[in-house]
């Protein structure tokens, strides 16, 4: 049982760290869905499981990450917890830091169409 809440407060902590510390894009995305401005409310740096996901509408069962170039590494983690979350009914959209810098409105339609 220790184990559990110690592993809770982890995450907690982690959470609280990576809000205070987004990344510029994720700063971007934020701007753009944050008080339900697309209709639904978006949750960051939200727990789900033992992962930490950027953003999570939890009425849509949508999880938006966003991915700079150290996820080309890191593709098999990265399919990993897709997997994880797909298999418990969520749908993952990913962009690529570049996606936001360069067509943030594109990103916004496809999140739009997601949320449909």
């Amino acid at each position: 049982m220790k184990e559990k809440i110690s592993n809770i407060a982890i995450l907690k902590n982690k959470r609280q760290v990576l809000r205070k510390e987004m990344t510029p894009q994720e700063i971007i995305l934020w701007s753009r869905i944050k008080n339900k401005q697309l209709g639904f409310k978006f949750r960051r740096q939200h727990s789900l499981g033992k992962y930490i996901v950027d953003f999570y509408c939890s009425e849509k069962n949508l999880v938006l990450e966003i991915d700079g170039s150290q996820h080309a590494d890191q593709e098999n983690y990265d399919n990993a917890r897709t997997d994880f979350f797909e298999n418990r009914g969520l749908k993952v959209l990913r962009f690529w830091n570049n996606e936001i810098n360069t067509n943030i409105n594109g990103v916004i339609m496809k999140i739009r169409e997601a949320l449909e």
